[in-house]
């Protein structure tokens, strides 16, 4: 493929407004995963050592790749996969790296496709907390929603739909205006939740559980886990932040502007945990649920609240809502900016035969809560479970670890201190170390962890001590 400034996504196509990236790399990154994912993440790891951790692996790994993402798509200012070929080529290198642009756009059609069956959950739950008593029993009423495949069908439909609908509308008609829509109104929600705690829950035991750290519940997993979740909890390794990059004016400042992304999507996790915990310590629920802390103990939480609950909880499914389209939008961007910038078919069309895909795909989730409940497709696991292993424990480390290992070891240094400025040296210089020794070697440590959870101990201590030499 031939790749001429001709051809280029952003000659007609930049984000208007200033904070605009910012805004749409920080709802990209905020989704279920930031807020839903980190909460139980939190609980499963013992509190505040895990957030301490999960703090440090944000700087010392998300941060880093982050950037070259971003440098890379600004730089060729295309789509992941021609993005990552132009920088190779321009660099003196093989044309073969935009295979680590193809593993971007895959996992982003496979994430979608299960995760507009949660998010669709999430839009069913806003009517279900808004009707919810005291006599109500939320395991129930999550085994009964789960339980309908024709329920979890529809409204995986009506999210695919809003998605399909904002990128056919265009890059600053879609996503630019949903965005600066979307995000003050995530936070806005946000803010009305933490107040809630504050008033309705126990916001002492919640700072608690957040702020002091107790390492003596930390282990070789609580590191892992820390080091996924940050990683996932940013969006990397799927395309989204190289593809929004390339949108991004020349005159923006990299690293301050990813270092805001970064700063944004710890704030509104950290936030969550704020709205979550003093709720669940004040009802005597366990912080330690799993997945089943938002659908199962909140439910159960808002349903005795009364009138309140009645209130406060269709906000929260509301806001979970939200951060799920602001991160669709995402998924979907890469690959219908691929097709669009190639003309090989118009935007339009890219996006409703993708949709199509995907809501094809996601099917297969819709009946993995039932139908398909037992049924065994990668290692014993639903279809569901499948795509997630596929695309969280394989896809997206391995892409972001390549991303890593090229921007630190094959992108020429002089293109990278253009992007990043030639003014900041020592930024440059700083960054560099990270992305070509810390952060491919934590990803590695991740991806091997997961690919291999029956790793001898031997095996997993020695990743940990790779660990520990950068903490």
């Amino acid at each position: 493929m031939n790749i001429s400034s001709s051809e280029k996504i952003t000659e007609s196509v930049t984000w208007l407004g200033k904070w605009t990236f910012v805004l749409a790399a920080a709802g990209s990154a905020v989704g279920l995963g930031n807020i839903w994912g980190f909460t139980y993440r939190v609980g499963e790891g013992g509190g505040s050592a895990f957030v301490l951790i999960y703090l440090g692996c944000i700087l010392v790994v998300g941060l880093p790749i982050m950037m070259a993402e971003i440098m890379i798509g600004r730089y060729a200012q295309h789509s992941p996969v021609s993005a990552m070929k132009k920088a190779a080529l321009d660099s003196g290198k093989t044309g073969y790296w935009q295979a680590v642009g193809w593993t971007g756009l895959v996992s982003g059609i496979l994430i979608l496709s299960f995760y507009s069956v949660l998010a669709g959950m999430c839009i069913k739950y806003i009517g279900i907390a808004a009707m919810a008593t005291p006599a109500i029993v939320s395991d129930v009423q999550f085994d009964q929603v789960t339980g309908a495949p024709l329920t979890l069908f529809f409204w995986h439909s009506i999210f695919i739909g809003l998605t399909v609908a904002i990128i056919a509308s265009g890059v600053i008609g879609g996503i630019e205006r949903m965005v600066r829509l979307l995000m003050p109104m995530l936070f806005i929600l946000m803010v009305v939740m933490v107040v809630n705690a504050m008033i309705y829950g126990d916001f002492k035991a919640g700072l608690n559980y957040l702020f002091t750290p107790d390492f003596s519940k930390v282990n070789s997993s609580t590191f892992l886990s820390a080091m996924g979740q940050a990683f996932f909890s940013l969006s990397l390794g799927m395309g989204s932040i190289m593809c929004y990059g390339s949108y991004m004016r020349k005159s923006e400042n990299i690293f301050k502007t990813s270092l805001t992304v970064a700063g944004l999507d710890t704030l509104i996790a950290i936030l969550a945990g704020l709205a979550i915990f003093p709720m669940i310590f004040a009802y005597n629920m366990n912080p330690a649920e799993g997945p089943g802390l938002v659908f199962i103990s909140l439910l159960s939480i808002f349903s005795e609240m009364g009138l309140v609950g009645n209130f406060i909880g269709p906000a929260f499914f509301t806001l979970l809502s939200i951060a799920a389209l602001s991160s669709a939008i995402s998924l979907l961007e890469p690959s219908v900016a691929y097709f669009e910038e190639n003309k090989i078919v118009s935007r339009l069309t890219a996006a409703v035969i993708l949709g199509l895909i995907i809501w094809v795909i996601g099917i297969g989730s819709v009946f993995s809560f039932n139908i398909w409940e037992k049924m065994e497709f990668i290692g014993k696991r639903t279809f569901m479970d499948s795509i997630i292993f596929l695309t969280f424990d394989i896809l997206m480390p391995l892409g972001g670890m390549l991303v890593a290992i090229f921007a630190g070891w094959f992108f020429k240094p002089k293109l990278a201190m253009d992007e990043l400025s030639a003014a900041h040296v020592n930024i440059f210089t700083t960054w560099r170390f990270f992305i070509k020794f810390v952060s491919p070697v934590l990803v590695a440590a991740v991806f091997m962890s997961q690919l291999f959870p029956d790793l001898p101990d031997q095996s997993k201590d020695f990743f940990i001590t790779l660990i520990g030499l950068f903490r």
